[in-house]
Order: C-alpha cells, then sequence, then structure tokens
C-alpha cells in the first residue's frame, strides 16, 4: 500500500488589529549599524575555514520601521550570508524589549554575502557557554546588539513619510540561471553554453529590481528598500565585503544624499548567480554593482506615489518537513567529515550531503544521532535541535495600501517560487526577500528541480513541495491583507 504524507501549512495572521477611530497615519524610519567583524574572524560562504585578513568595505544592519493602524513591524536587511535562527531568536526578543515591537514582526534579512563573517559556531558555542577566543566570543555578542540597535534606532527615527514606489527592470545583463539541462535529460549546476553537452538553461531570471523611495513630510528622502534575484558571490578573496549592494548604496546616497539609508533585500535566487554562462569571464562585482545602481537612479523619478497609507502586517508559520537523516546516513555523513577533518581530499557532493545530512539530524532526531565530540554541520542550532518532523519557518508580509507588499521568506528559495508570487499578488509593486530569519532549510528549490537533482537539491533539508507551500501561504497572506483593504458593505 502507498502510504500519503500530508505536510501542514499554519497560517496564523499576527496581526493588531485597527481601532475603529481614524485611520493612523504611516510612520517609517531608518538607521544603520556597523556588523563588520575583526581581522582574523572566519569568512562565510564556502564549506572550509577562512581568515578574514582585512576589509574592502563595511559590513552592516540597516533597519527600517513601519508604524500604522495600530500595527509596527521591522526589516533589518544584513550583510551576512544567512540568518540562523538562533541569531534571530536572539535579536527579535531584544529589539522586542527595546521597541515594543512584536518579536514576531520583526525580521532579519541576510544579504548572502560571500564575503560576510560565519559565526554561526561562535554564536553556539556562546550560546552553549562554553569556551572559545575571545576575539569571537566578543564579536557574536556584539553582532546581536547591533542588529538590535539599529531597529532601535529606526524605531526612534519614526515620522510622517511620503512613499513612492515601483520597478525598474535590469536590461543589461548581470543575472543568469546556474543550472541547466544536459542531454542525457538531468540538470547541472555552473555549466558553460560552451558544453556540447548542455541543452538549455533550466529556468528563468528575474529582471526586475523592487523600489520603494521614502521621503519626510520636509520631502527629503531617508530611506530606500529594494531587491534583487541575484546570489551575492561576487568578490571572493579573504576580505569583508558587502558585495554589489554597497555600490548601489553609495549611488542612492550620491544621488539622494549622504544620510540616505539604502536597505537591500536579496531576492528569490537560489538558482541564480553572476557568471554568464555564453563568457568565458565572470563578470565583476563593480560592473555589477554599478550597472545595477545606474538601473535604480535612473528610475526614480519615475516612481509613483501610494494612493493609501494603509499600513498591514501579517505573518505565518509554514511547517516544512524535514528531509530523513538516517543512522546509516549519519554514519556515512560522519566519516566523511572526519575525512574532511584529517585534511583528505573526498567528493564535493558527499561534503555536501554530509553537512546536510547532519544538520537534518540535529533538527529531526530527538535526541540526534550524532553525539558529541563528532564531527558537526557548518551550520549550528540550539533553537531547533531536535524540534522534530517539520521545520516552524516563517512567512512574513508587509503591505501599504493597495500599492505595496514586501513578502520574506526563509532559505535560498529557487526564482521561480518568488516569481510565482510577485505574478499573482493583488498589489501593484510586490519586493521579495529571501533568507529571512532563518536559513536552515538551506536552498529551497521547486518540486520539479527536487526530481532532476543537482547541487541546490543536494544542499536541501526540506522535502518537495516545501517551496510551493511558501508560495502558497504567502500568497494567503497577501490576499487576507488586500481583503482587509477593502471598503465594508
Amino acid at each position: 500500500m502507498k502510504s500519503i504524507a500530508i505536510f501542514c501549512i499554519t497560517l496564523t495572521s499576527l496581526v493588531h488589529l485597527p481601532s475603529l477611530c481614524a485611520e493612523e497615519p504611516l510612520k517609517m524610519g531608518f538607521a544603520e549599524t556597523d556588523i563588520t567583524p575583526p581581522d582574523g574572524f572566519p569568512i562565510a560562504g564556502y564549506f572550509h575555514e577562512r581568515l578574514a585578513s582585512g576589509q574592502i568595505d563595511p559590513l552592516k544592519a540597516r533597519a527600517v520601521v513601519f508604524r500604522g493602524n495600530g500595527q509596527q513591524s521591522a526589516i533589518v536587511g544584513c550583510d551576512l550570508t544567512g540568518i540562523s535562527v538562533d541569531l534571530s531568536s536572539e535579536v527579535r526578543k531584544l529589539a522586542s524589549e527595546r521597541t515594543g515591537i512584536p518579536a514576531e514582526n520583526i525580521v532579519l534579512t541576510a544579504s548572502h554575502s560571500h564575503t560576510a563573517p560565519d559565526y554561526y559556531k561562535s554564536l553556539f558555542i556562546s550560546q552553549s557557554k562554553g569556551e572559545q577566543q575571545e576575539l569571537r566570543a566578543t564579536y557574536v555578542l556584539r553582532l546581536i546588539d547591533q542588529i538590535a540597535t539599529a531597529i532601535e534606532n529606526a524605531h526612534r527615527n519614526c515620522s510622517d513619510v511620503r512613499v513612492a514606489f515601483g520597478v525598474a527592470e535590469q536590461k543589461e545583463p548581470v543575472s543568469f540561471n546556474r543550472r541547466f539541462v544536459m542531454k542525457d535529460g538531468s540538470v547541472r549546476t555552473w555549466m558553460n553554453l560552451m558544453n556540447p553537452d548542455v541543452v538549455r538553461a533550466a529556468g528563468p531570471i528575474d529582471p526586475e529590481i523592487g523600489l520603494v523611495t521614502v521621503r519626510n513630510s520636509e520631502g527629503q528622502p531617508i530611506g530606500v528598500i529594494s531587491s534583487f534575484a541575484l546570489h551575492l558571490d561576487t568578490v571572493g578573496g579573504l576580505k569583508w565585503s558587502a558585495d554589489y549592494p554597497y555600490f548601489i548604496e553609495q549611488s542612492l546616497r550620491k544621488s539622494l544624499g549622504a544620510d540616505v539609508v539604502s536597505v537591500f533585500g536579496t531576492g528569490c535566487c537560489g538558482d541564480i548567480n553572476h557568471s554568464n554562462p555564453a563568457a568565458t569571464e565572470r563578470n565583476k562585482t563593480d560592473f555589477i554593482g554599478t550597472s545595477l545602481a545606474n538601473t535604480i537612479t535612473k528610475s526614480l523619478g519615475s516612481l509613483n506615489e501610494v494612493t493609501s497609507n494603509s499600513l498591514q502586517v501579517r505573518h505565518a508559520v509554514v511547517d516544512l518537513p524535514i528531509q530523513d537523516a538516517t543512522p546509516e546516513g549519519v554514519a556515512k555523513a560522519i566519516d566523511v567529515m572526519k575525512q574532511v577533518a584529517s585534511g583528505q581530499q573526498v567528493d564535493f557532493f558527499d561534503h555536501v550531503t554530509a553537512h546536510k545530512t547532519l544538520l537534518a539530524d540535529r533538527m529531526k532526531n530527538k535526541p540526534s544521532i550524532a553525539k558529541e565530540g563528532d564531527p558537526g554541520s557548518l551550520l549550528y542550532t540550539h533553537t531547533w535541535a531536535g524540534i522534530g518532523e517539520t521545520l516552524p519557518a516563517e512567512v512574513h508580509t508587509v503591505t501599504i495600501g493597495d500599492d505595496i507588499a514586501i513578502v520574506c521568506l526563509p532559505g535560498e528559495v529557487f526564482v521561480e517560487l518568488g516569481l510565482a508570487i510577485k505574478r499573482n499578488s493583488p498589489f501593484r509593486t510586490t519586493l521579495v526577500m529571501e533568507l529571512s530569519n532563518s536559513v536552515e532549510s538551506c536552498y529551497i528549490p521547486t518540486r520539479a528541480a527536487y526530481a532532476v537533482g543537482s547541487y541546490e537539491v543536494t544542499n536541501s533539508t526540506v522535502k518537495p513541495g516545501s517551496g510551493e507551500m511558501l508560495v502558497e501561504a504567502s500568497l494567503k497572506l497577501l490576499r487576507d491583507s488586500a481583503t482587509a483593504n477593502r471598503p465594508k458593505p
């Protein structure tokens, strides 16, 4: 008999309902803090430890706070590779205590820079009260405080605002689908069109840059929110860098003023990168950043003013099914990680599978099959240790009138899923930001992508269909917000 698995979506609209009084004017505030680690702290983004030896440009946490209709929310864009649930839990609790914003209405979203700190293990040890280098212990505490401080300062800066919105199309090619259908029917990542076995790209790109500009009551620009679907792995090396969003920030400040805060959210780009498959050389960071910045600044004058400042903040918990972590699979993963630790060469996909399996084991099994002292995953978690069969992943929406929607999703989400949300959104402009509040799912491919495999599927801790569950939950929240804006009969 065939078994049928039923996966649940728990939708919880955590909204403070508006009073029956006159609509409260929308207020927004922006702030930023520096989260650049010291030299010698590990750099994230790859499957081995690298220690930073300098800085190209600073890493920041840039927050925007929304207040209106008896509701409050905060989105803070962090120059980090990912947001662990341990980090988001700490920051949200602290920021809520400082501001009164409900913790569930606070979103930390990562830019996914691969020249940002690998803080996961240091935070895990700190929360375990374990011993580690003072440099690492001190930084993770500062990271938590600085992100919370950005939210606190943005909350303090809230004032009446004038908001404009729109979409800029990136016409100069800087983003490319990195998965390719091969002649044998498989799909492989990071191919080149000069490979005679390549048939075509396995998916689309998203050329749209979502834009929201905010001015104070006197007409002075105070912040810009933007989103674009492109992996942030364009710098390389051993120096801290915010990657191409740094160029967007600098261009906006040149155009709008030195104090403008640029809150950038990475769009759904789990299968998108900067390597042109028709070329022999990759696009460089300055070319990508300058091109995107030019597209944005040229579009600022053609944005539309919002027709209503009515704020809606909504939240859902989506129970994503965790992949299996069997005793046999965990034993193999431990053996692979031992080989890596001893300096032996291992197959890249075996290494990725080992990392994914050990993380799934820690989250799914209680107690975990891997024991203390066994080589571990590159991600660590207290909050979701032994959580069970599903991850309680979160989806957030912040909407303004009928014009603007911001959707925040967990994990590294495939572009088709982001496009599905945007194309079915009832709002005139919809920005979708991935890597929000948790990275433990790792990649979130489409159901079809699971059928053909390759790197992103290998590096996913959740089962097929998880991405479509996020789309369904997002559209439900957007419909609820759109309905709430309709006049009652």
